[in-house]
């Protein structure tokens, strides 16, 4: 069987390794020629992930079963606009596909279902400054069809977003904007999966993200499991399965990010697809149940284990785990920590650098720069927290002058 894989950067890297270990043809496509994914796969395009159209002519031409994508969000839209017009199989439908990756019609549906969401407005880059009288300042600029923290800046004034609004635009197709309110808040990630529209939650992980202002929301980190769940389980759970209706979710992987503050628990933003923080390793560590795998077979329409499903509650689940997403400084890079080291670590499960020696780390503007990534275990919340610092206090990304550009979890 023959897959197209959209995408082929580090986020899709293990899903083009996973399906040839399972004996499938690889059609990667990415419009970075030197994508990673590419030197993996059997077959690869230079066609956008962001253009429909085209990926439709891609999928004839290299004759695939089927099509998917994981860790970013706009070509779960791709995926199933595809699927749709080659009589392919798809998870979810085209108009489900298009709820999750634009953020005005994703609004819209959690308004009319009244699904707790932060108070928001659309504007264009010639609003009036009416438009914003019934939000309160601090506000967030987002675009409405982009992803990794691209374009989103917390925002003090209508000054503010006037000087931005061009910016955030230059990262959508649409020719507006979304301006919510900036709510005051931990924020937490559910991943799941959902077979025939029942959800399985498979694990809540607390998002740790820092700021550097006006950016906003780049993650450098996720816990299993939240901190949060003995007071919100049940509100989590009735919100993601409310979500799951509302947006007609057929099939397929879950990634809900919610926000919890003084106000309780509200959605910021939902997707189909599996997180971008290599939660297609996290989840089988933690769960058993291999989500990837689940992915691969079910977008050439083959069985998968439903039964695994049936049988796991997250909330039985005693395991902790982290991962973490770490970034480095402004420099060139001389010399690094092998992973082969790093995994000698007894908690260290897994990690990689996403960059190479001689390659130049430029300033943070999105989740994009990630230099790289660990997973790590721990008996408890508190022996976690040791073995993340013990594994930081090993790796070493050296510019040459000798400084340690690497950004430790403790910095942010």
């Amino acid at each position: 069987m023959r897959l197209l894989i959209l995408g082929a950067g580090s986020c899709q890297l293990n899903a083009i390794i996973k399906a040839k270990e399972m004996g499938i043809e690889v059609v990667a496509a990415d419009y970075y020629s030197n994508a990673p994914g590419k030197a993996y796969s059997d077959f690869s395009d230079l066609t956008s992930t962001f253009d429909s159209d085209k990926m439709v002519q891609v999928a004839k031409k290299y004759q695939v079963d089927g099509v998917m994508t994981l860790g970013t969000d706009q070509p779960v839209y791709t995926c199933a606009h595809t699927a749709q017009k080659l009589s392919l199989p798809t998870l979810i439908n085209g108009s489900t596909a298009k709820a999750v990756t634009n953020k005005r019609i994703m609004k819209s549906i959690m308004k009319g279902q009244n699904i707790p969401t932060a108070k928001y407005v659309l504007l264009s880059k010639d609003f009036k400054d009416h438009e914003l009288m019934d939000l309160s300042f601090p506000v967030v600029i987002k675009p409405l069809d982009s992803q990794g923290q691209r374009g989103v800046f917390k925002l003090n004034s209508i000054k503010e977003v006037r000087q931005h609004i061009n910016e955030t635009l230059s990262f959508s197709r649409e020719n507006t904007v979304l301006i919510e309110e900036f709510y005051e808040s931990d924020e937490i990630t559910v991943s799941g999966w959902v077979h025939n529209q029942k959800l399985t939650i498979l694990t809540i992980t607390d998002r740790l993200t820092f700021t550097q202002l006006p950016v906003i929301g780049i993650s450098y980190g996720h816990i299993f499991p939240t901190k949060h769940f003995e007071k919100y389980y049940d509100k989590i759970t009735q919100i993601s399965e409310t979500l799951v209706k509302a947006f007609q979710i057929q099939n397929g992987p879950i990634y809900f990010q919610m926000l919890i503050g003084k106000e309780g628990v509200i959605v910021n933003e939902i997707a189909c697809r599996i997180g971008g923080a290599y939660e297609d390793e996290l989840i089988p560590l933690l769960t058993g149940i291999d989500i990837l795998e689940f992915l691969i077979k079910a977008s050439l329409g083959k069985k998968y284990d439903v039964e695994a499903l049936e049988n796991y509650h997250v909330e039985n689940n005693k395991n902790f785990a982290s991962v973490q997403l770490f970034f480095a400084k402004q420099g060139i890079i001389k010399q690094m920590t092998p992973f082969t080291k790093i995994k000698k670590l007894p908690f260290v499960e897994n990690g990689r650098h996403n960059y190479s020696i001689g390659d130049e780390m430029k300033a943070i503007e999105n989740a994009a720069q990630r230099a790289g990534y660990m997973i790590i275990t721990g008996e408890n919340r508190m022996n976690l927290e040791r073995n993340i610092h013990e594994a930081f206090k090993h790796l070493e990304i050296l510019d040459a002058q000798g400084r340690n550009l690497t950004v430790p979890y403790w910095a942010y």
